[in-house]
C-alpha cells in the first residue's frame, strides 16, 4: 500500500499552484478566549470546494496523453473534476446518485462534464461500466494517492500560516481530506491534536477506528444525515492513513450542524454546505485542548432553499 508522504504533499502543492486558490487562514474573533479560532475557507475555491485540489493533483500526475476522465461523487468531486478536466480539454463523466442536491448537478454540467445519475450505493458500480464502454481514467474521491496528497496541501497551508496551531479539526468521509491533511500537520506541526469529524448519524469512521476495523454501515443508514457530502465510508487507504494521524474522531448531531451553518453565516460572512460545517460544530462542543484551533470549512455548495430554511432557524 503507497502511504502518502509530506514530499508527496509538497509535490502537489507545487503542481497544483497555478490552478487553485490558496486559501487564507481567517482568524474568527468570536471564537472562545482559551481556544483562538482560525477558518480555511475552502469554499473559496473556483468550485465551491476543497475538492478542486485533489482533482488537479490527480490529473496533473497522469503520465501520457489522457481524452476523457471518470469519477464518481455525490457532488463536489465531481464539479471538482469537471472543472479540472475541462482546464486541461479532456471529456468527463461524472457519475452522481439521484438524491445529490441540484444545485450540484447543474454545477458539474455546467463545467461541461456529462452526468449520468444512478441510484444510492451503486455509484462505483456504474462508474466502473463507464471506463469500460469509454476506455477512461478513474479519479475516485478520496481512493487514490495523488487525490491525498491534493488535499494535503491544506495542510501544508495551515501548517505556514498557523505553525502554533494546537487543535486541526476536519471534516471526515471518505477519509481523503482528513488522510492528507493529517499527515501533514502531523510532519510539520507535531505538537497539534488532529480530529476528523463526523454526524452522529454517519458515524462510520468514529466505530471504525474504536474497533480497529473498517465499519460498513448501510447506505440508507449515512443517508440520513444532512451533510450529504459526508456519506461516504473510508477506503482501506483512507482508513490506514487516518489510524496514524488521528487523535480521534468526533461526532455532532444534526442540529448542531445547522447551528454551524448559521454561525458561519451570520458570524463569519461565510457560506457553508451542511458537510462544510461539522468541523465548526465540534469546535462549539468545547471539548478540544486550549490553544489556537484550525477549523476547516470544506465547501459551500448549498441549496439556497436549504440555507433559507437554516437561516430561518
Amino acid at each position: 500500500m503507497q502511504l502518502v508522504t509530506i514530499d508527496d504533499i509538497r509535490s502537489a502543492a507545487h503542481r497544483i499552484r497555478p490552478r487553485v486558490v490558496r486559501t487564507p487562514l481567517v482568524p474568527a474573533t468570536w471564537g472562545d478566549d482559551d481556544r483562538p479560532l482560525w477558518i480555511k475557507p475552502e469554499n473559496l475555491q473556483a468550485v465551491g470546494a476543497f475538492k478542486v485540489r485533489g482533482a488537479f493533483s490527480a490529473l496533473t500526475a497522469l503520465a501520457g496523453p489522457v481524452e476523457d476522465v471518470v469519477a464518481y461523487s455525490s457532488g463536489n468531486h465531481a464539479q471538482a473534476v469537471a472543472y479540472a478536466a475541462a482546464t486541461f480539454g479532456m471529456r468527463a463523466h461524472i457519475v452522481m446518485p439521484e438524491e445529490t442536491p441540484e444545485v450540484k448537478v447543474a454545477a458539474t454540467r455546467a463545467h461541461g462534464a456529462r452526468v449520468v445519475l444512478c441510484g444510492a450505493g451503486q455509484r462505483e458500480m456504474v462508474a466502473a461500466e463507464v471506463v469500460a464502454k469509454t476506455g477512461g481514467v478513474m479519479i475516485p474521491p478520496f481512493d487514490h494517492p495523488q487525490v491525498i496528497a491534493g488535499q494535503g496541501t491544506i495542510g501544508l497551508e495551515i501548517a505556514e500560516d498557523l505553525p502554533e496551531v494546537r487543535t486541526v479539526l476536519i471534516p471526515v468521509s471518505g477519509g481523503g481530506l482528513a488522510s492528507g491533511v493529517g499527515v501533514a500537520i502531523r510532519a510539520l506541526c507535531p505538537q497539534a491534536a488532529v480530529y476528523g469529524v463526523e454526524p452522529e448519524l454517519a458515524a462510520d469512521t468514529a466505530e471504525s477506528l474504536r474497533t480497529g476495523r473498517r465499519a460498513d454501515w448501510p447506505v440508507a443508514q449515512r443517508n440520513r444525515t444532512i451533510a450529504d457530502g459526508l456519506r461516504s465510508q473510508p477506503s482501506e487507504l483512507t482508513f490506514t492513513h487516518l489510524q496514524r494521524v488521528l487523535d480521534g474522531v468526533l461526532t455532532v448531531t444534526e442540529d448542531e450542524i445547522r447551528s454551524a451553518v448559521r454561525e458561519f453565516a451570520l458570524r463569519g460572512h461565510l457560506v457553508s454546505e451542511p458537510s462544510g460545517a461539522v468541523a465548526l460544530a465540534a469546535y462549539r462542543q468545547g471539548g478540544t485542548p486550549p490553544g489556537p484551533t484550525a477549523v476547516i470549512l470544506s465547501g459551500g455548495n448549498i441549496e439556497p432553499r436549504l440555507l433559507t430554511e437554516i437561516l430561518a432557524g
